[in-house]
């Protein structure tokens, strides 16, 4: 047993197989509409859907792939767009420090949380995420730092890497689609390696991986620290796209809404969150003008899709062409 578990923890991605050349071509397509996007959609709208889709991917990660439900992801989200926010404002460091700052500062909250919530299960662990998150997003109310409900506003974009000037709008948008298919790109890896596939095994029954040897915890937290870290790049990006950290990224409807768009685009699928991201952003951004409403149409659409697409608009979408997604 032990030389197949050394010989699959050695075997490279296979990238002639069907499904992986399928995934290639999609992701081909989704970088494309990226690059001509900007040309005929606000960019403004896109970055923000790109640092939401990664946000998701991250979410997807914890979810899809290890079976870990948790309802408290907006804490990593919200932490590194303060931290990122008071670096770049009050230290003044360059933009890829205050990102990378961001990042680290999600990626340790990850390692605290995780090593308490991992030791529940199922609901168990969801509560206890949850739990956390709300006495961060109190913290973040009383910090001195995050000036409460005005929050960190007129973070300066600056230049990154000493080239990169971040207040022009087309560089903004090379630098966020850049991230975010670094951040997408590593998700994909993750899950097709030897690593990912212990965690759909712990995802399927966990019982049988600890009895093949594995230790299931530990892989868990390996799983939560990246999937927070990913979340917290995608939280520090956005707070330099639009100059400002808030109560709203850290708030616990943040948690359900990125649950949302997992679930609508296709839960354990590649490019599901993606596509739920973009769903659920442009859903807000035209349905603006219904106030309150918004939420109430959301959550109809919402239904419907779950009742029409159980498995998620790529998830259907993949059973019809027989390919994976």
């Amino acid at each position: 047993m032990s030389t197949v578990r050394d010989h699959a923890a050695t075997a490279p991605l296979d990238v002639t197989a069907p499904g992986v050349r399928h995934q290639a071509v999609a992701f081909l397509a989704m970088v494309a509409f990226f690059v001509i996007a900007p040309f005929f959609v606000y960019p403004l709208f896109l970055m923000k859907a790109l640092c939401f889709g990664l946000f998701a991917c991250a979410f997807n990660l914890l979810i899809g792939y290890a079976g870990l439900l948790s309802f408290g992801h907006a804490m990593f989200l919200g932490s590194a767009g303060y931290v990122s926010a008071h670096a770049a404002k009050e230290w003044g460091v360059r933009p890829e420090a205050a990102i990378l700052a961001g990042t680290l500062a999600a990626a340790f909250l990850g390692l605290i949380v995780g090593a308490v919530a991992i030791r529940r299960l199922g609901i168990y662990f969801a509560m206890t995420t949850l739990a956390l998150a709300q006495m961060i997003y109190f913290f973040c109310l009383q910090a001195p730092f995050t000036h409460g409900e005005d929050g960190i506003q007129a973070v300066p974009r600056a230049v990154m890497l000493g080239v990169l000037d971040l207040g022009h709008q087309g560089v903004m948008y090379g630098v966020v689609l850049a991230i975010f298919l670094a951040g997408f790109l590593l998700v994909y890896r993750t899950i097709h390696s030897p690593f990912g596939q212990v965690l759909k095994s712990i995802r399927e029954n966990e019982p049988r991986a600890v009895s093949l040897g594995y230790a299931t915890d530990h892989y868990k937290l390996i799983a939560f620290v990246l999937s927070a870290g990913l979340a917290g790049l995608a939280g520090a990006t956005k707070a330099l796209v639009f100059q400002l950290a808030s109560l709203t990224d850290v708030h616990w409807s943040m948690s359900g809404e990125v649950v949302l768009m997992t679930l609508l685009g296709g839960l354990g699928t590649v490019f599901g969150p993606v596509v739920g991201a973009f769903i659920v952003i442009a859903l807000e951004n035209y349905l603006a003008q219904l106030g309150a409403w918004v939420t109430v149409v959301q959550g109809v659409i919402f239904v419907v899709c779950v009742l029409t697409f159980r498995r998620g608009v790529v998830g259907e979408l993949a059973r019809v062409l027989r390919r994976p997604l």
